[in-house]
């Protein structure tokens, strides 16, 4: 019996999702909260639905009979749509709404790893009083990074001595509308991510990907949803080691042991530092942009893995040996005043040797126009980081981007040679 497989979300990632599954054996549906094209015209049927309503969820999965489910963002499975579905007896693959806490409340989340003692996790604080959280800044003897404790889109740390001042960090927490707020230490070192398909109780690890949060390039700007990112052809990133990526891995492994019947994908964002990888976050789901960058290299079917997760063993994952780059348009202004509107002139014909993937767009009779989130992306895929990036920076170079901003230097050289640099000086090694 064919699998009919719904896809919750409609972003970049979800478009990733879709095009993987497209190529197995199984019947795709789709649903988001707007029409992504790109999801749509892979799959045999796509609704327009409120994804954070879990009746509508369930209602759309029953009617097109489907088996199995892939919740892409964050916000359905703080719904409990992954509860409802399960309920419904359509196995989701995504945690129940208890279990993607780990994602969706940041203080929660520091708080599991401390009582269970897991790796990696940086002193902390929480504070749902914003005058006692402006005086843990004026106590404290190092600089410290601002999270709220719930969702913000990625858009809502601040880092102290980076970003922003102590002053102004903490008359960002006086203006702020955050409930609770986490305040810790602030992490020195290079960021990457590892993700991780888990299912009664196994862990499949994926390729490290770094993403680029900082909105302009040379890392400049207020964070954002995710500007790009990179993987290379080994499962660590040039500025890592073996041993590095073993120590990010085991310290999934321990968050899985400790966690209660979690299923679906766990993020690791990790600051690898000095004295190792220490955990910035984690999500409950897969990154948008890193699974951009992991799916397409992905050589194991996907829907072996959804099934496997439901039935039993998850199997062995299988990689190319091929680096990728991902770059993404987003609107003029984005994140903090972004402008809406622009035509997007790229296809998948005309996106040359790149992948195309649709995120944020709104499609009209005469074309397709940005919204006032990221666009779309394009990834290169290659032996090397930099033809990979060559690949990418073609696409957006033959594309019509009027109105629409690009962080070019996603994967070029001189940026990944930084990265290489800055750890062998934390690290105190010779270049």
């Amino acid at each position: 019996m064919a699998e009919t497989v719904l896809l919750v979300g409609g972003g970049g990632r979800e478009h990733a999702i879709a095009r993987t599954l497209a190529g197995s054996d199984a019947d795709l549906y789709g649903c988001a909260d707007t029409r992504n094209p790109g999801i749509a015209g892979l799959a045999a049927g796509f609704e327009t639905l409120d994804t954070t309503t879990p009746q509508a969820v369930v209602a759309y999965a029953e009617a097109v009979g489907a088996t199995l489910a892939v919740v892409g963002p964050e916000t359905p499975l703080e719904a409990g749509v992954a509860d409802a579905l399960a309920d419904a007896g359509v196995f989701p693959f995504g945690p129940r709404a208890d279990a993607a806490r780990i994602e969706t409340d940041k203080a929660y989340q520091r708080r599991f790893m401390r009582e269970h003692d897991i790796s990696g996790c940086p002193s902390f604080a929480t504070f749902d009083d914003m005058g006692r959280a402006c005086e843990h800044i004026d106590d404290s003897d190092h600089d410290l990074v601002v999270k709220p404790a719930g969702l913000t889109g990625g858009k809502g740390v601040r880092v102290i001595g980076e970003q922003l001042t102590s002053e102004e960090a903490k008359e960002y927490l006086r203006k702020s509308e955050y409930g609770r707020v986490v305040l810790e230490e602030r992490l020195v070192g290079e960021e990457f991510t590892v993700q991780a398909f888990v299912a009664n109780g196994e862990v499949r690890t994926t390729p490290a990907v770094q993403d680029h949060k900082r909105a302009y390039e040379g890392d400049e700007g207020p964070n954002t949803g995710g500007m790009g990112s990179y993987s290379a052809a080994a499962r660590e990133l040039p500025f890592m080691t073996e041993r590095d990526y073993d120590a990010a891995v085991s310290i999934i492994e321990e968050t899985v042991a400790a966690l209660d019947e979690y299923t679906g994908v766990l993020y690791g964002q990790f600051m690898l530092t000095a004295e190792g990888p220490k955990v910035v976050e984690f999500n409950a789901r897969f990154g948008d942009p890193e699974a951009m960058n992991t799916l397409p290299v992905l050589e194991t079917d996907f829907l072996d893995v959804l099934t496997a997760a439901r039935d039993g063993d998850l199997p062995t994952l299988a990689f190319a040996e091929r680096a990728t780059v991902c770059k993404y348009a987003v609107p003029a202004g984005y994140p903090e005043n972004p402008d809406a509107g622009a035509k997007v002139d790229i296809d998948p014909e005309s996106a040359g040797d790149a992948l195309l993937f649709y995120a944020s767009v709104d499609e009209r009779d005469d074309g397709i126009y940005t919204t006032t989130s990221r666009a779309f992306a394009v990834v290169g895929i290659a032996e090397t980081i930099t033809e990979a990036e060559e690949i990418a920076d073609e696409a957006l170079t033959a594309a019509d981007t009027a109105g629409l901003r690009v962080r070019h230097d996603i994967g070029k050289p001189d940026l990944v040679e930084a990265r290489i640099a800055h750890m062998d000086d934390l690290r105190g090694r010779e270049g």
